[in-house]
């Protein structure tokens, strides 16, 4: 069958689960057994996502390949199973990029080279060389933001071209908020009838809407929607509020959402297979149990809210592992700056059953960091720590344990008598050039655990039963390293050193000796993590909390 391409838009508002409705629509369609792929389109300049603060966008997903990108690819990843590559995102400021680049080789034969077309038919050969190289049946392509925005436009413009080009095999799909203001009390439908106008005037018609609201969608607004967006009422599907996003999946099915596309597309209707994802949907709702886990980090506040989405992979790896374990996890946020400020605080780390120190970049707050890990490898808490969560611990235990008083990395002093953490050797002249998009380590390397380590335990069910020391690969985001000349003094003074890269002798795992977990990684086994398939460091961290928390019950 000639490949499928599905178009998600959104309306009225940004934020609203484009990313999960896209990725969940691509689970339903793979559980009847075709090949699924999908893109997200973000309307930055930004070349890729590795230079956007994450507080204001959201966390920077990491792919095998290295590609910085949109948080929505990773829930693609992890709704569909499937690892995605460079082709499968794209930016305003990227797709100019790569037509100038062809100008400039003459790719264009010296014709001149018009933003119409120019930068759509760009867009198009992108979104169809994702799906050749996946050998997808179904291509499914967010774009970010709302329509209406002038920035959208020319992606807007790619998809009603592929539509022209190909009428069968192109559907549209919006997604758009129905809001029910407090002093009303009901749901109105007239910003989304806004939204498919903006639509209609870039010459694309919705094939279904998915509204989002905080409640289901009740029959009236339905056939008002239908009869104002020029839709019929079955092609209009409720997307209310959900306890976890895990459930949209089995919600949307309920409405027979993937036969309605493959009728659309002319293609036959097929049985589904969702026994395992609705089994884990099961276990969500019903398990009372909780393991209680802080996350001590600064990339979470703006203002009096807490920002979720700058921690997501972390937050769903914890969520994946307590699931694997019939438990639900309760995860608070902690911020280091308050151990700075009142180092008397740090007794309130005990009400955990772990805590976790996940990535980030500047000195702000590490102090407190510090002091909340030399915190939990004396009261024995399980920890895990995630790139500069293990940068962090490598300083806390030459400080504390080897007696490096002033150890430090230098990312917080160029000047620096003891960086146990130095920036890596590589990276050094790009730093002084500037060059930072785009240039740090970055994606899959390789690490070689060593035999009789927490690490080792962990990994086993993953590379199966094998003897001796192995072989894994694991996604990286960062500048700098442990210091190889302060390794055996760490080593002598009992630091455990439970994985390295074997061909820059990195180090990649470090472990401490007599802990129920104590373990650390300059990779970001996050980005591995299903919900069907939990990372292993999660996996035992967890195991690990949840003996942590059956002690305290006794």
């Amino acid at each position: 069958m000639p490949t499928k391409y599905i178009f998600v838009a959104g309306g009225v508002m940004s934020g609203i689960g484009k990313g999960i409705a896209t990725a969940s629509i691509g689970r339903i369609l793979k559980s009847k057994g075709f090949k699924v792929t999908a893109l997200k389109i973000d309307p930055y300049i930004n070349v890729d996502a590795g230079t956007m603060n994450p507080v204001e966008h959201g966390e920077v997903f990491v792919t095998d390949d290295g590609t910085e990108c949109d948080q929505d690819v990773g829930n693609y990843e992890r709704f569909l199973d499937e690892n995605i590559y460079k082709d499968n995102y794209m930016t305003t400021g990227s797709v100019y990029l790569s037509v100038i680049n062809k100008e400039r080789n003459l790719e264009y034969g010296g014709e001149c080279v018009s933003v119409v077309p120019g930068i759509p038919n760009e867009v198009i050969s992108t979104i169809k060389r994702a799906g050749q190289k996946a050998k997808a049946d179904f291509v499914l392509t967010e774009i970010g933001g709302t329509v209406g925005e002038y920035q959208n436009m020319l992606f807007l413009e790619a998809a009603r071209m592929m539509k022209f080009q190909h009428p069968k095999d192109v559907l549209f799909i919006m997604v758009s908020y129905l809001p029910i203001p407090g002093m009303i009390g009901e749901m109105k439908t007239k910003p989304t009838q806004q939204a498919v106008k903006n639509l209609n005037e870039a010459g694309i018609q919705a094939d279904m809407i998915l509204a989002r609201a905080e409640v289901a969608l009740d029959e009236p607004r339905k056939k008002k929607l239908a009869i104002y967006c020029n839709i019929h009422p079955e092609d209009v599907f409720s997307a209310p509020d959900a306890k976890s996003i895990y459930e949209i999946p089995i919600n949307f099915e309920q409405e027979d959402i993937g036969n309605k596309i493959l009728r659309k597309l002319g293609l036959k209707a097929r049985t589904s297979n969702l026994k395992e994802w609705a089994d884990l949907v099961k276990l969500i709702r019903n398990n009372p149990k909780e393991v209680n886990i802080g996350i001590v980090g600064k990339y979470f506040e703006s203002g009096k809210f807490t920002l979720m989405d700058s921690y997501i992979s972390v937050i769903e790896s914890i969520k994946h592992a307590a699931f694997s374990q019939n438990r639900k996890a309760n995860i608070s946020w902690i911020s280091s700056e308050e151990f700075e400020k009142k180092p008397e605080s740090l007794k309130e780390l005990k009400q955990y059953d772990g805590i976790i120190v996940p990535g980030g970049f500047g000195n702000r707050g590490v102090e407190g960091k510090i002091k909340a890990i030399e915190y939990c490898r004396k009261n024995k808490i399980p920890f895990f720590g995630l790139c500069l969560g293990l940068q962090l611990s490598v300083i806390e235990y030459a400080r504390n344990v080897v007696g490096i008083k002033d150890a430090t990395s230098r990312e917080f002093d160029r000047e620096a008598k003891n960086p146990v953490i130095d920036v890596m050797q590589e990276q050094k002249e790009l730093l002084k050039q500037k060059h930072y998009g785009g240039t740090m380590r970055l994606g899959a390397y390789e690490c070689h655990v060593q035999d009789g380590t927490i690490s080792h335990k962990a990994y086993k069910d993953w590379v199966g039963e094998v003897k001796g020391s192995y072989m894994i690969s694991e996604r990286h985001r960062h500048r700098y390293e442990v210091n190889n000349d302060y390794k055996a003094i760490l080593q002598d003074n009992g630091l455990v050193i439970a994985g390295v890269n074997p061909k820059k002798d990195l180090v990649e795992i470090i472990e401490v000796k007599n802990h129920p977990f104590f373990v650390a990684t300059q990779f970001h086994p996050e980005f591995k993590s299903r919900p069907l398939k939990p990372h292993p460091l999660f996996k035992e961290f967890i195991k690990a909390a949840i003996k942590t928390t059956q002690k305290i019950s006794r």
